[in-house]
């Protein structure tokens, strides 16, 4: 291999299909992950895939690699990837009518990237699969030779079907059978994602009436981008709410995030993922939730108030591992990650989270966001997106670290205290400014917030200007 490729990501292996993404290349990952559930005692894996239009290909090329490392593959078909995660938590039963519990799950995703995106999301053993993993199985990749695994692969690749999408379905269809026939306007948009296949056939079972935008899964997304964390890809979905009044929904590529609007008599508002953690917090007895480094800190103050809030790294794999560590109730991301632990299995379903809001609006009606109405008035910037390269983009942050330690420009606005969980969050008298690496994009994501615009902008120009002069 004459350079490495940038697939292999803190959270997940992921790249541009015919380039990174190429027969010899996904077999290996294949073998690898294979051998990888073996040496931890598994033999099943479930794998799933998007609607991108080469995910199925690279579903045949993935499982060469699974079955020549030993392991049984079991084809879980086009599916979100919430899909994925809950194959792990049922039972199945083979065509030999035997019952059948997964050891593992890979969902093949470009998750919310461009059409010509995929990549692999992996679960082995119900944890997953990210981090130190994934970069030891990147250090072996360019090491094993494609040529030891070929005689390996056997003729006949057999993976047995399995239904993971009805018995999702069925579950929550049961779980929530308390919101049947419930009655509001009520529009939601999957941008031609994979979500629709199975967020139709439960609010059908429920009796619950919508109007949909985009529900059939195109790979090519013809409509918008599927990333409902840009206000740009809601424009569809914000004329529906204004014109329908109610509740709106929005979900990205793989169905992992989601994004919840409301009509207002100002116009539109669009809830980020930290003040919906708020929200939903207000329904649990001593809630104890995680939040990421970007969250508000209206979110931390109020939720310590009512029970626990915990700041952590940004990242899914991260987000499940802290929940489950820490035992919580909830963890949450700005982007529209909602992880429920309490009445589930501590993975990020926009589904589910979207049926829990539904449980919110029918007992409180559309005045279900009045906590926020008491918060302190805050102001803060949007993601600030600066474009680096994949090898500065750490040390960049690196960089920044040691220059908060030494001696600062006089007019330097007064520091409180220096964060370093992830990136750097800095907090000052009124606010506070983060600036992390992005661990899918060589970028660093800036985010500012302060009780005035003024200060906001006061910090957005200090840390910038700090992280600029390290450069």
């Amino acid at each position: 291999m004459k350079e490495k490729l940038a697939i292999f990501r803190e959270y997940d292996i992921r790249g541009i299909y015919g380039e990174d993404l190429i027969e010899e290349n996904v077999v290996r990952i294949g073998y690898l992950i294979g051998q990888e559930l073996k040496n931890r005692g598994g033999k099943t894996l479930g794998i799933g895939y998007d609607a991108r239009l080469h995910s199925h290909i690279i579903f045949d090329w993935f499982c060469k690699g699974i079955f020549a490392s030993g392991i049984v593959a079991y084809n879980l078909g086009r599916i979100p990837t919430p899909v994925g995660y809950f194959s792990l938590f049922t039972t199945f039963q083979t065509q030999n009518k035997n019952s059948l519990t997964l050891d593992g799950n890979v969902m093949i995703t470009g998750s919310h990237n461009p059409p010509k995106y995929n990549g692999f999301k992996i679960t082995l053993l119900k944890e997953p699969f990210f981090g130190d993993s994934i970069y030891a199985l990147e250090e072996q990749f360019y090491t094993l030779k494609y040529e030891t695994i070929k005689p390996k692969i056997p003729q006949n690749l057999n993976t047995q079907p399995l239904n993971a999408l009805e018995k999702y379905i069925q579950y929550l269809t049961q779980e929530f059978q308390h919101l049947r026939g419930l009655a509001l306007p009520m529009s939601i948009d999957c941008g031609n994602g994979i979500a629709g296949i199975g967020i139709t056939k439960i609010l059908e079972n429920l009796g619950i009436s919508y109007e949909g935008l985009f529900l059939d899964p195109d790979g090519t997304f013809p409509n918008h981008h599927p990333d409902p964390s840009e206000e740009r890809n809601l424009t569809s979905l914000k004329e529906k709410v204004l014109k329908n009044g109610g509740i709106g929904f929005a979900f990205d590529g793989d169905g992992d995030r989601l994004a919840v609007l409301k009509k207002t008599q100002n116009g539109i508002k669009i809830y980020k993922g930290d003040e919906l953690a708020i929200i939903f917090a207000q329904k649990i007895q001593n809630p104890i939730v995680i939040g990421e480094v970007k969250c508000s800190a209206n979110m931390y103050d109020s939720l310590n108030k009512i029970g626990k809030a915990i700041m952590y790294k940004t990242g899914h794999s991260n987000l499940k591992v802290k929940l489950k560590e820490e035992n919580a109730h909830m963890a949450f991301e700005v982007s529209g990650h909602i992880f429920f632990n309490d009445r589930y299995f501590g993975f990020d379903d926009a589904t589910y989270a979207m049926l829990r809001m539904l449980e919110i609006l029918k007992e409180d009606g559309l005045e279900f966001d009045r906590v926020l109405e008491n918060l302190p008035k805050l102001y803060s910037t949007d993601e600030i997106k600066i474009q680096t390269t994949e090898e500065e983009k750490f040390s960049r942050i690196e960089v920044l670290k040691q220059l908060l330690k030494q001696d600062l420009p006089r007019d330097f606005p007064k520091i409180l205290d220096v964060i370093c969980i992830d990136g750097v969050r800095v907090v000052f008298e009124e606010g506070w400014g983060l600036i992390r690496a992005s661990n899918t994009t060589p970028t660093l994501i800036a985010r500012f917030e302060a009780k005035s615009q003024k200060s906001c902008k006061r910090y957005e120009n200090a840390l910038l200007g700090l992280l600029k002069q390290g450069h």
